[in-house]
């Protein structure tokens, strides 16, 4: 079947803003007393706010309002480092395929947990290479659950099997091959491993390499 849409990931994949997640998370661990370093921010990676919080705590109880108001508070020294971000922020390769994409009229969405999104996207000058997104707020079950790429590509009018997913992230691989699309892996092989096909990063590639 004929691909007609490509669906990307957008932090490791299209930007990179885990260093920001990382000082965030660091400043707030800090501040309740718990211990987190880089070893435990990698197992954050591609997971909801939510669960971070709850892999950040590793067993410490807290009510739930005050899990609310440290998912606000982490939330809110993200978002004040997001304030540096610019359009030389995207990730090598990243706009010359969205580019390339558009030239041969394969539709192009972005699927991300983070509820920040569509303030990434404005700050790096995305919006205008991409044809919907799909954030935190689209879906209610989160990945490894395929819904957020399942609703991203019927906004794009395209069934799982016409589009393609690209992740960087074991859980978002493993959400898309639970939806049923073809899968391109960005990252090392014991991360990435299970997507149809792997590489590195972004640079370097043409938009056939993500094609099937």
């Amino acid at each position: 079947m004929k691909i007609k849409a490509v669906i990307f990931d957008l932090d490791g994949v299209l930007t990179e803003t885990s260093e920001f997640h990382y000082m965030a998370w660091k400043q707030l661990a800090d501040e309740i007393g718990v211990s987190f370093d880089r070893a435990k921010n990698e197992k954050l990676r591609g997971v909801p706010r939510r669960k971070s919080l709850e892999i950040l705590l590793d067993g410490k109880k807290a009510s739930e309002e005050q899990m609310i108001s440290w998912m606000e508070q982490k939330n809110s020294y993200y978002v004040r480092l997001l304030e540096s971000l610019t359009p030389g922020n995207i990730l090598p390769g990243a706009l010359s395929m969205l580019k390339q994409l558009k030239g041969l009229n394969i539709k192009t969405g972005i699927a991300s947990a983070s509820k920040n999104a569509p303030a990434i996207i404005k700050k790096l000058g995305l919006d205008k290479y991409i044809d919907t997104l799909s954030d935190g707020n689209s879906v209610e079950n989160q990945k490894p659950s395929p819904d957020i790429f399942l609703h991203c590509a019927e906004n794009l009018g395209v069934s799982a099997e016409e589009a393609v997913v690209v992740e960087d992230a074991e859980a978002g691989v493993e959400a898309a091959l639970a939806g049923g699309f073809k899968a391109v892996g960005l990252g090392p092989k014991e991360r990435v491993g299970k997507a149809h096909k792997v590489f590195e990063s972004l640079k370097g590639l043409v938009a056939n390499d993500l094609l099937f």
